[in-house]
């Protein structure tokens, strides 16, 4: 039986809390995992079906300026949080802003132009590179080291979602370029994510500070010339009825959960386990398109593929949770490991609590 600690006692050493700490911390940390893929899948997919709707069924095809409102909304949100205290004060260096904001609106334009210039089965070829190149990235930069069971379990979620999703792959030079940029693009920013919260110690709500302004004003700038060049229309003269408007004020609304959710699940999975189980979201929303349009929703390959990588998700996190499944191969000192670790862990109380 633990008996009870003293206010002046050393309390990170009770015989108490070593017994029953680890267990509890473990569990707290799964939890909280759960908790933040949960609220990256919803505000995902909710934001899939908003704009679906607005760009399909209402002719709002202005993704890039939509995306600048995106990050205005969610600057709006950072600027109430700092006001109430919720976000302290924190360092970025300009030229890693200015480094960030280039890779993820590149990403943008990228995705909106490999889309344009693709057929579907590439786009959709293109996006699932995101893993390897990710891959490649964390073994060169971050000197990870995966399991052949884990490198497995990636191939298959990858083998299930093509299933899943490819159709027809078409592909020309121009078309090539584009989905090459903007897989690298992609993959950079979302490594730069995890790298910027480590190196600055950098809480999801702090880097959501210092990048979604930055985002924001070159979207809103650029994205008018950008969705002019991509559709031949001008945001400026579309007709906003209310219901119009309604579904882009939804959209910001549910974009700032997206892009916080984003941060706080690259900083807590790392990239290419964000990526990996991004892939879920495929699934569902598949699933989703099966029980709102039944048959025509789903067949034998669809549903081959997305159990495919429903194993491949659940094979993948076994795999890289194991001793060597996924590890880095950084030695510091234990006095580093130690000030590191406390820095983070004052940093990132705000986002579990998310």
């Amino acid at each position: 039986m633990c008996t009870p600690m003293s206010f002046t006692g050393p309390a990170p050493d009770s015989t108490c809390q070593e017994t029953m700490a680890p267990g509890s911390k473990a569990e707290r940390k799964a939890a909280l995992d759960a908790g933040a893929w949960m609220f990256n899948v919803v505000t995902s997919v909710g934001i899939i079906m908003v704009n679906k709707a607005l760009m399909a069924t209402h002719g709002f095809s202005f993704a890039t300026t939509l995306t600048g409102l995106h990050f205005a909304m969610t600057t709006l949100m950072t600027l109430v949080m700092k006001w109430l205290g919720y976000i302290q004060p924190s360092y970025l260096p300009l030229p890693e802003l200015v480094k960030f904001a280039f890779f993820a609106n590149l990403s943008i334009v990228g995705m909106n132009v490999s889309l344009m210039w693709n057929s579907v089965g590439f786009y959709q070829i293109a996006k699932l590179c995101i893993i390897p190149v990710l891959c490649i990235l964390e073994i060169i930069f971050d000197k990870v080291r995966y399991s052949r069971d884990t490198k497995l379990s990636i191939v298959l979620v990858l083998v299930g979602v093509a299933v899943c999703t490819v159709t027809d792959v078409s592909v020309n030079s121009q078309g090539l370029l584009a989905a090459v940029i903007a897989v690298w693009s992609t993959a950079l920013q979302q490594h730069y994510v995890h790298h910027l919260q480590w190196k600055y110690s950098l809480g999801s709500f702090n880097l959501l500070g210092h990048t979604a302004p930055a985002q924001a004003a070159s979207l809103l700038v650029l994205g008018p010339f950008v969705d002019f060049w991509l559709t031949n229309k001008r945001v400026d003269a579309f007709n906003y009825t209310s219901i119009v408007t309604f579904f882009i004020v939804l959209s910001c609304i549910i974009a700032v959960g997206t892009n916080l959710s984003q941060f706080i699940c690259i900083g807590r999975f790392t990239a290419v386990s964000f990526q990996v189980l991004g892939h879920m979201k495929t699934v569902l929303v598949l699933t989703l398109g099966f029980l709102f349009f039944g048959k025509e929703g789903l067949n034998f390959h669809v549903a081959l593929g997305m159990l495919l990588a429903v194993i491949g998700m659940i094979w993948y996190g076994n795999a890289s949770s194991k001793p060597g499944g996924k590890e880095r191969q950084v030695y510091s000192t234990p006095s580093e490991k130690t000030q590191k670790h406390g820095v983070l862990s004052s940093q990132s109380e705000l986002d579990q609590k998310v």
